[in-house]
């Protein structure tokens, strides 16, 4: 039986989301077995009032989750070779909002993350890393982290420090310290 984090969790201002998660255990289920790892970085991204998010002209095919109910994944392909996984969260009132996971300590599961990257080490160091060594495609699109089926989140170590800083690659909106890391 697993013990994933309540959707009340992440029923709260997109930053405070991004900086709880920090130190919660992400777990994937595959055939080949299960994989954790610890979050050790993450970044938000707003609405309307953010124009780095995917949802600040509104509501499209791809980010339509964003805009769903709170605790699922929001899934998208990026520069055409990578799959990034965010987390849906948004305060009372919000329209949208979602949870980059950028980072990962590995916990569980090292050896078939290894494998899943072709071999390769620093295996959940940067979003595209992460997916890769979790097997997270576009088929987790929209999954409920809440009820702990193929993903989801669980309850860790508290970090002993949080660092912030603005997020990594950002343009617009880049004065945010919206980016979170493990000290």
């Amino acid at each position: 039986m697993t013990s994933c984090v309540p959707r009340g969790f992440y029923g709260r201002p997109v930053a405070e989301v991004a900086r709880g998660l920090l130190g919660k255990r992400l777990v994937r289920r595959t055939r080949l077995g299960t994989m954790s790892g610890i979050i050790t970085e993450t970044e938000a991204y707003g609405h309307a009032d953010d124009p780095a998010s995917h949802a600040h002209r509104g509501a499209t095919d791809r980010n339509r989750a964003m805009f769903g109910q709170r605790g699922r994944a929001y899934v998208y392909f990026t520069y055409g070779m990578h799959w990034c996984f965010n987390i849906v969260a948004r305060g009372p009132g919000e329209e949208a909002g979602a949870v980059l996971v950028r980072a990962a300590e590995p916990e569980s599961g090292t050896a078939q993350m290894i494998r899943n990257r072709g071999g390769r080490g620093d295996v959940m160091r940067g979003p595209a890393r992460l997916a890769q060594a979790l097997r997270i495609t576009g088929d987790l699109y929209g999954e409920d982290l809440t009820v702990g089926r193929r993903v989801w989140i669980e309850d860790g170590p508290a970090p002993r420090r949080i660092r912030s800083s603005p997020r990594v690659g950002i343009r617009l909106a880049a004065q945010r310290p919206w980016n979170f890391r493990s000290a």
